[in-house]
């Protein structure tokens, strides 16, 4: 029993000595496994460890490297290195500033094309946009990630033509340019129902004229000539649907009074456009 006493007592001491020393020198130093390595030497190290996929250990590496080697030959790699890493482990935000940060220091680096195809990709995501609007969230819905994704690999096929992520960027482009004037244009209609017709009217004219090459041009136009005639902008809305008939020759919206009372009702007719 009193050996038990004492042993506890002793342990006591022994975790306050502990304690004490760890309260005078601190927390113990990590461990920098890149401590006398060249930058060339550091690379390689990093991209091994890359290959194992164990981001949070490459992150640490290019992050020492980019402060020790800052003037290095190699530097703008670190950096296009450590914007993937970040990307790799969820950490866009730090991916970005890492990019923005190359973009501006290297204005002529031959990876440049990659540097602008990289952030385009980082934002490209789908925000379940199309969830039901109310009238209190209509504002929530927000696309400005997928705009910076449209201009950063617009950027990137408008100066580099030829390179190697040109055919993925441009899909991801087309995808992009079509969700973004689709969500426009589901505002739009909500805006519609509401009455709101300058409202709807202006995102009508926003899918036209900044994503002409969209699938929704159609319905922009619909929206926008509806939008008018509410208005009593009967000769703008006239205009309007002179440029949808010359664009969609085959749309019909010139029925007769019999055929529209025998046939379900056309979604454009809603807003009265054959009125």
């Amino acid at each position: 029993m009193q050996n038990n006493i004492i042993f506890k007592f002793s342990l006591i001491i022994s975790l306050s000595i502990f304690l004490s020393a760890c309260a005078i020198f601190g927390d113990p130093t990590e461990i920098d496994e890149t401590t006398g390595l060249t930058d060339y030497e550091v690379l390689k190290k990093a991209e091994n460890v890359q290959n194992a996929k164990d981001w949070p250990r490459v992150i640490k590496i290019y992050e020492i490297a980019e402060k020790r080697f800052p003037n290095s030959k190699l530097a703008p790699q670190f950096k296009l290195n450590l914007a993937f890493a970040y990307k790799q482990f969820y950490r866009n935000e730090e991916a970005i500033a890492i990019l923005d940060k190359f973009i501006r220091s290297y204005p002529n680096h031959p990876a440049m094309d990659y540097a602008y195809y990289l952030k385009g990709v980082i934002y490209f995501k789908d925000r379940d946009i199309f969830k039901e609007i109310t009238l209190q969230d209509i504002s929530d819905r927000d696309v400005s990630q997928l705009e910076i994704s449209f201009k950063s690999l617009r950027t990137m096929i408008d100066l580099f033509p030829e390179s190697e992520y040109f055919d993925d960027a441009k899909n991801r482009m087309t995808y992009l340019m079509n969700k973004i004037a689709e969500r426009e244009l589901y505002v739009a209609r909500y805006y519609m129902r509401k009455e709101a017709f300058v409202a709807a009217l202006n995102r009508a004219k926003y899918v036209i004229e900044t994503y002409p090459d969209s699938i929704h041009q159609k319905e922009a136009l619909i929206i926008k000539i509806s939008a008018y005639r509410n208005l009593g902008m009967n000769d703008l809305a006239d205009d309007t649907k002179r440029v949808l008939n010359l664009n969609y020759p085959d749309l019909k919206i010139n029925q007769n009074k019999k055929n529209k009372e025998n046939e379900e009702k056309n979604w454009w007719e809603f807003w009265g456009i054959l009125d």
